[in-house]
Order: C-alpha cells, then structure tokens, then sequence
C-alpha cells in the first residue's frame, strides 16, 4: 500500500483504533475522510486535526450505505483506499434466548463493509492504484466466548478478505487485512482504555504503520502481540489460548 498521495475513507473513524489510523495518515499528507454514526464525535475529531473531513454512515443500515456510498463517490472521485473499521463489540448471554446483539452485530461488522465494498469497487477499479483494508481481530482465530457474535463476524471478515483478495488478484486494488490485537480503546467501555492487559493504541498504530512503510508485499498486518493468537492453530497452543483468553477476562 503507498503511503502517501492517497484519498482514504476510514469507517469508525471517530474513535480508537480509527481515529488513530486517521490521524496517522493524514500526518503523511494524504486526504482523509472519517465515517460514523455520531456526529459530535466526528465533529471533534476533525476539528483536533485541520484538513481532515467527516460524514454520518451507520453501518447497520444497507439504505444509509448506499445513500452514503453514492455521496462519497460525487464529493471525492480520486477515493482510492477504504479501511473497514467500524464495528460494535458487545457481551452476549447465549442462553437468554434474544437475538439482537447478534443481530445488530453481523450487520455492521459484517453486511456493512460487505455493502460498503460492494458500493464503492467500482469506484476503486478505477483508480491507478488502490486498496480496501479490513479490520479483523485475533479473536478471529481464538473465540472471546463472551463475546460470541463478534467472534464470529471478525472470522468471517478473515475469510471475506482472502476471497476478495483473490478476486482482485488481476486489478489495481490491494487487498488488506488488519489484525488488531486487545488494544486499549473504549470499544467495550471506557476501562478498557487503560486495561494493563491492552496494548497502548500508540504502540499499536506505531507498529502497524511501520509494518505498511516496510512490507511490500504484506496481505496480513501483524503487531507482534496478536501472533500467538493467529498462529495459535499452527503452533499446536490453541486449547492453551482459547483457556488463557477464556479465564481471565
């Protein structure tokens, strides 16, 4: 993926993760659009960072995705890169018998940037050079059981990816596969952002561009500290992992 020279739509831009990625990127000089459901968030977050822009988009609806889509594509034509990075994380008790975190759940982390790459491809093919980078998890590889549905999208996001990759082997459109570890943000509560057990979001975001300037030929962007949990399966450590992770939360 360059670096530089890009137009880049961020979703779940706001916050975290997101809002971290954006301002790393617009520091390299590249136009920089974030997208969410809150618009006082938005609001803040460009206005701590002059030049970058924002619009409204709740991933959870596939109307106000096209809406959105169709609007992206007038006002910024040289859109070039997509980094899927909205998504809800949200406890579950399997045996309540109600479906609506599951259900809220799948449709934005998963039918949402589904919808969104549909909309927006044709837009990227056209681009000289171009990228869509989703936002997975380590607890794709090892279930939270607490979070079950989460779990589950972020797998299939995983697997989503490979098969767009391999589709748009043949076109301008890099596709990219970010793996976050547990990092301190506030996706599950405000604790969560100073957990000793989290990865600082500065050491992460560091990490991560690093791994972007560096590599070339990358398709997964590993910090070192998700590894033990994306190669748990190869290492034989699975069982082992899924009780750590399982046991001490």
């Amino acid at each position: 993926m360059q670096m530089t020279g890009n137009t880049i739509l961020i979703t779940g831009g706001g916050t975290g993760i997101g809002r971290a990625l954006a301002e790393a990127f617009l520091a390299l000089g590249n136009q920089v659009i974030i997208a969410g459901r809150r618009k006082d968030v938005l609001d803040a977050t460009t206005a701590a960072n002059p030049g970058m822009h924002s619009a409204i988009l709740d991933m959870e609806r596939g109307d106000a995705i096209t809406h959105f889509a169709n609007d992206v594509k007038e006002k910024y034509p040289s859109l070039n890169v997509v980094i899927h990075n909205a998504g809800i994380m949200r406890p579950e008790a399997l045996r309540d018998g109600a479906v609506d975190t599951a259900e809220a759940t799948i449709a934005t982390n998963f039918l949402g940037p589904i919808r969104l790459t549909t909309a927006l491809l044709p837009l990227l093919e056209k681009q000289a050079r171009a990228a869509i980078m989703t936002v997975s998890s380590g607890l794709a590889f090892v279930p939270l059981a607490a979070t079950p549905t989460y779990s589950a999208t972020k797998a299939a996001i995983h697997s989503y990816t490979q098969s767009l990759r391999w589709q748009l082997k043949d076109t301008s459109v890099e596709v990219l596969e970010l793996v976050p570890p547990y990092v301190q943000t506030e996706l599950m509560g405000a604790g969560q952002a100073s957990d000793p057990r989290a990865m600082p979001l500065k050491e992460f975001i560091d990490e991560v561009m690093g791994i972007l300037a560096n590599s070339n030929a990358v398709t997964e962007i590993l910090v070192d500290r998700v590894k033990p949990l994306r190669f748990s399966e190869n290492s034989g450590k699975y069982s082992e992992m899924f009780d750590m992770i399982n046991t001490h939360i």
